[in-house]
């Protein structure tokens, strides 16, 4: 893995191969330190994520979970980082031997990886030029040293990678972080894209109010309001003190999985279970990089950039939207239209908040529709 540039130095430009591989001794230790987590005491089964789920979930983490198999699936996909703007950015770059296949960025989310979009990727690989980064922060790309890498600052890195990559227009899918992202993308270099793919609507999102809103719209959102009251505290931390946050979780491999875990089994959907193997290698990701801080302060960060449009404000770029039916917010059709030039709607049958792990059939059939398939 690259290493921070000394002071005055610059990071080497080309594109490099990257390989991803962990020390045995860093696994060993992750092991020990499992084996000696402290364990809260008192009220044990509400609150938060079970005791006896927590226990679970480390004893399996330490003694069963099989890093080298994950490992080895990782490593089958072909890896590269690039200089952008003074940092480095990791992305997997798969080119489908079709030279009119048009390229697909997929932006992954919070707290995911660019490991989520594996399934996806292997779907979608003969249609498309592939190019999946971790983004900013996140994983094995560069943590910023200085403050700034928000949503619309990464889109502006990732329109960066793509120029590099020699792809002058493209499409792109994005949930969860990588929506907003996303949308950055779409809203500043319009012209660079050939479409938008979305399968969540960014928390920030605030269309300007041309007209009343109707049923469907006010009861969306009271339903956001009413689940960020009950279950938005991680986001709300994570906007205001993600520093003091990490080092618990940066320390405590106890304590990062069990504050990720949270999260993948209350926002999925319960009939598309995501192996508990996908997941720790997912945990794994931000425990080897030491990227749990860099990667949860795109909430600070994010704070400055909201997407709040103005009156007569819009995104034109073409836009797909594919709501699944556990999503964290399903904002109805029109919403979504005050903002976005939608042309492609789609209410999935299942699936939940990380639909490329939980539907990836659903999710890649119906980027590819909307891609390949527009009149």
């Amino acid at each position: 893995m690259p290493t921070e540039p000394a002071a005055g130095q610059t990071i080497p430009s080309p594109i490099e191969p990257f390989v991803v591989a962990t020390p045995l001794a860093d696994v060993e230790e992750l092991r020990a330190r499992l084996r000696r987590t402290r364990w809260p005491s008192g009220i044990r089964d509400s609150g938060g994520f079970a005791l006896a789920d927590a226990e679970s979930l480390v004893r399996y983490w330490a003694d069963s979970f099989d890093w080298t198999a994950q490992l080895a699936r990782l490593q089958q996909y072909p890896q590269f980082i690039s200089t952008v703007d003074e940092s480095w950015v990791h992305f997997i770059h798969i080119k489908s031997g079709n030279n009119t296949a048009p390229p697909l960025l997929l932006l992954h989310g919070w707290p995911g990886s660019f490991i989520e979009f594996l399934g996806v990727i292997d779907r979608l690989r003969d249609k498309f030029d592939l190019v999946v980064p971790s983004l900013p922060g996140f994983g094995f790309s560069h943590a910023p040293s200085a403050p700034g890498m928000s949503n619309m600052r990464m889109g502006d890195v990732l329109v960066s990678l793509m120029t590099a990559l020699g792809y002058p227009r493209f499409g792109v899918h994005g949930g969860d972080i990588g929506a907003g992202v996303a949308t950055w993308m779409a809203r500043r270099h319009s012209g660079r894209m050939i479409g938008l793919h979305l399968n969540y609507l960014p928390g920030s999102y605030a269309p300007a109010r041309t007209s009343e809103l109707n049923h469907e719209e006010l009861e969306f959102l009271d339903s956001v309001a009413d689940w960020y009251a009950k279950n938005g505290a991680y986001g709300h931390l994570q906007s205001t003190r993600p520093l003091t946050l990490s080092y618990g979780l940066n320390d405590s491999p106890a304590g990062l999985a069990t504050w990720i875990a949270e999260k993948f089994h209350e926002w999925s959907d319960p009939s598309t279970p995501i192996s508990l193997d996908v997941m720790l290698a997912n945990v794994m990701i931000y425990w080897l990089t030491n990227s749990i801080s860099s990667s949860m302060r795109v909430y600070l960060e994010s704070s400055s950039t909201p997407l709040k449009f103005e009156t007569g404000e819009m995104i034109s770029v073409p836009t797909a939207f594919a709501r699944f039916p556990f999503e964290i917010s399903r904002p109805p059709r029109s919403w979504v239209e005050r903002g976005y030039n939608l042309v492609r709607w789609t209410d999935m049958p299942h699936g939940g908040h990380f639909a490329a792990l939980e539907a990836p059939q659903l999710l890649a059939d119906d980027i590819q529709a909307f891609f390949l398939n527009r009149d």
